[in-house]
């Protein structure tokens, strides 16, 4: 098994005192130690490409607490390349622009599809992204905002805002994480969708990465398991993608993706 060379990786306590030290500023509760390290792991996963988002829900903090904890990670030498914290919303993503943008392409050319869970409907349905041009013109927004801040950017952390008051966020965030099939719905109906009962096929891409350390959980996301067969080559090269991303670089081993079938009485999105 090969794991990063400890004499360039940084301790384990200086990347949870990192975390700790920005994140918990003010009156928010330092994230405890496992959330540190899987967080540290999360973000060199962005750096190396293999997720093109990292989004920050831990404990709150902001822009400017993120952008704090990047520089010290970049203080450390854990970081060599310039990331970028981008504001959708009231939530901050951690990304590479240029990987990001690449990735926002390549789902323009119809690389991924999108399961439709609204409300008005008894069943899942699979929509292509032609079918959903609002959805298009958000993609190009955010390629055209992302190509603009490349231009100025340097190695430095640095951060920027879309205004994203009519968007469907958790497909938005669907994409931006990287999930082969994000869930989308009719934001008139409300957060109510059909998946409740639903078998669904839940996906789990899980890394190793500091010795001793529990895996890395690098992705999560679940289709239903109704429209798995017509989902499976977009799946599959999905995965083949992934393996290819990943065997560039040598901080991870053990690249493990495990499914499961669940089903719930209810699913939030």
């Amino acid at each position: 098994m090969l794991f990063p060379d400890p004499m360039s990786t940084p301790s384990p306590q200086l990347l949870v005192a990192a975390a700790q030290e920005t994140l918990g500023m003010g009156k928010r509760r330092s994230p405890p130690r496992a959330v540190c390290l899987h967080l540290a792991g999360e973000v060199l996963a962005v750096a190396r490409g293999l997720k093109p988002a990292l989004l920050y829900d831990y404990n709150g903090a902001g822009a400017s607490e993120l952008q704090s904890y990047l520089g010290e990670l970049q203080g450390l030498g854990f970081l060599t390349e310039g990331l970028h914290i981008l504001e959708i919303g009231e939530n901050s993503l951690i990304i590479r622009p240029e990987h990001v943008c690449q990735h926002l392409e390549q789902v323009l050319f119809g690389t991924i599809a999108f399961v439709d869970v609204s409300s008005s409907q008894p069943h899942p349905s699979i929509h292509s992204l032609d079918q959903l041009q609002d959805l298009k013109s958000i993609i190009a927004e955010i390629i055209t905002h992302l190509q603009g801040l490349q231009k100025g950017l340097s190695l430095e952390v640095s951060c920027s805002r879309l205004c994203s008051s009519d968007w469907n966020l958790c497909t938005v965030f669907g994409i931006l994480l990287g999930y082969p099939v994000p869930y989308t719905f009719h934001l008139n109906q409300g957060d109510d969708n059909c998946l409740a009962l639903t078998p669904l096929q839940v996906f789990t891409v899980r890394i190793s990465w500091l010795l001793d350390q529990p895996p890395v959980s690098l992705y999560s996301f679940s289709v239903p398991e109704s429209l798995f067969p017509a989902l499976r080559d977009i799946l599959n090269t999905w995965e083949k993608d992934l393996r290819t991303r990943f065997r560039t670089q040598n901080d991870f081993a053990d690249l493990s993706i495990s499914s499961e079938i669940v089903t719930l009485p209810a699913v939030a999105l």
